[in-house]
């Protein structure tokens, strides 16, 4: 597939990413997200995964709305997530909130094996077809509550998130994280500090290789919320 008129703006994207990065360094302990990620930020074609009439802002960093009351994900939060689950090569990385695909194709791209859930049976069908134009046909999509998890595909590396949950890290997610991993969740009301920015925290809950967690709260975030069962609507 030859793409290469969008690739400058790729390029334009991942430059204001990493000057974001900075100005959030203070939140997240990183200057700069791994070369691995922004390798594959500008790689991913992005504009494949949102609406057509919506392409010409596909590489503006900002979240855009794709149906369903639901949203591709701001290219930033999309890297920093997954800077934070800290995985590569042949890594198990299950998502929870698929939406149109675009963070599934990044995980992807970074040589991951993944498995998503998302709630909207016509978004899941619309992004197993974005998955393919773009490239990443091996990417497992279904549609289901993805508060459950997918226990046949587990213990699972990583976790991302992409909807916050308002009642903590649900426990099916955590039982199915393996020793080592790493849940990404945003979630609601951590804090009263950050009312201001919609009560919600990017949040990193880690599992050591005893089964022990710990939960560190990272950044002020606006994410929809994460809602059980399944929408049958395609």
């Amino acid at each position: 597939m030859n793409d290469d008129p969008w690739r400058a703006a790729r390029e334009r994207l991942c430059d204001e990413i990493r000057a974001e990065t900075r100005l959030t360094a203070s939140y997240l302990g990183v200057e700069a997200f791994s070369e691995a990620v922004m390798r594959a930020m500008a790689t991913v074609p992005r504009h494949l995964f949102v609406p057509p009439g919506l392409r010409e802002l596909a590489y503006e960093n900002r979240p855009l709305p794709i149906g369903q009351g639901q949203t591709i994900s701001q290219p930033y939060i999309v890297a920093a997530m997954t800077d934070l689950a800290r995985v590569g090569e042949g890594a198990r990385v299950l998502e929870v909130g698929t939406g149109c695909g675009y963070q599934a194709a990044v995980l992807a791209e970074l040589g991951c094996e993944v498995y998503s859930i998302e709630r909207f049976e016509s978004l899941a069908q619309q992004a197993r077809e974005n998955l393919r134009q773009a490239g990443y046909p091996q990417v497992q999509v279904k549609a289901g509550d993805g508060s459950g998890g997918w226990p046949e595909a587990a213990p699972f590396d990583a976790v991302v998130v992409t909807a916050a949950a308002g009642g903590g890290v649900p426990t099916a997610l955590v039982e199915q994280l393996g020793p080592g991993g790493r849940i990404v969740i945003p979630l609601e009301e951590r804090s009263r500090r950050w009312a201001f920015f919609h009560g919600q925290q990017l949040c990193v809950l880690s599992k050591d290789d005893k089964g022990e967690t710990q939960l560190s709260e990272l950044l002020p975030v606006a994410f929809v919320p994460l809602v059980e069962g399944v929408v049958q609507d395609g």
